[in-house]
């Protein structure tokens, strides 16, 4: 594990962080992305004085802006020629409607684009990576959802749980497609479901909303428990060469019709590179490389 590289989004709390701890301690090196400074460079210094582990580096990036997401991938570009284990796990449910800098609602923003956007401008990392994975945090909140392709990026009428639902649904597509994509680069893509975990999740409702996340929370399990499943789809040799599949309890599990669609995967892809203009930051990206050859 000492030779091999890291990347955890949301890394400075909750299950990313317990995450980041226990692949350090098997000797990973750690790319942390974080959004908050402060935050980040407290769970930074906390992971390693608990692992002993000092490679461990803080990367900041607002995953609902997709200049950011570019901004951050150049620097970890700059400074590294591979990543072995990309873990998409940052994600939120937002109470309130909101747009985020690219004029699309934030918890697709966020939870969805984000990850599709750095994963594919990180993807020649990963390709160069050592047994390469690349994971997403999905939810069984997936179940209550259907897309509705016109009603996504700026929905008529805004529900935070069909949101949330829609983008830990939109996880699992990107994830199944995204293990065509790579199937013949030796990466494998799959996602998970964490389980109800006990964090900061919910933490910005309040009223009726508020009381029922207080309530529920004493029953959730906790950041440790929740964060089993990432690591040991990041670390166990058992699940060599598995792609294209939905994890819950370190097992395999069948998700909803919807998830298995192959054509919302396809419609779902196409519709995120027109969203993040990924061809044309691809394109960019390598006239930059031939440029600097």
């Amino acid at each position: 594990m000492k030779n091999r590289i890291c990347l955890i989004t949301g890394a400075n709390s909750g299950i990313g962080k317990i995450t980041a701890r226990e692949l350090a301690a098997k000797g990973m090196t750690i790319l942390m992305i974080a959004r908050n400074k402060e935050k980040g460079e407290q769970a930074r210094q906390e992971i390693s004085q608990a692992t002993g582990n000092s490679a461990i580096e803080l990367y900041l990036c607002d995953l609902s802006v997709q200049a950011d997401i570019v901004k951050v991938s150049n620097e970890i570009k700059a400074k590294h020629n591979k990543i072995d284990v990309l873990i998409n796990n940052a994600g939120l449910i937002i109470p309130d409607y909101q747009l985020s800098a690219d004029g699309i609602e934030m918890t697709l923003a966020i939870n969805h684009l984000g990850p599709f956007l750095l994963t594919n401008l990180l993807l020649d990392l990963v390709k160069n990576g050592n047994d390469p994975r690349i994971l997403t945090v999905s939810s069984e909140a997936h179940k209550f959802s259907k897309l509705d392709f016109n009603n996504l990026v700026s929905p008529k009428k805004y529900s935070a749980w069909l949101a949330y639902g829609n983008s830990k649904l939109a996880n699992i597509l990107f994830t199944r497609q995204l293990a065509k994509v790579v199937k013949n680069d030796g990466i494998t893509a799959n996602c998970l479901h964490p389980g109800a975990v006990a964090t900061n999740f919910g933490a910005g409702y309040s009223g009726i909303a508020g009381a029922f996340f207080s309530l529920l929370r004493p029953f959730f399990i906790s950041p440790e428990k929740g964060a089993e499943t990432t690591i040991y789809l990041a670390s166990s040799p058992e699940v060599k060469g598995m792609t294209g599949l939905y994890f819950d309890k370190k097992k395999p599990k069948t998700p909803t019709k919807e998830a298995l669609s192959d054509y919302n995967a396809q419609k779902l892809w196409e519709m995120s590179t027109t969203l993040t203009k990924l061809n044309d930051r691809l394109q960019l990206n390598a006239q930059k490389n031939s440029f600097s050859k």
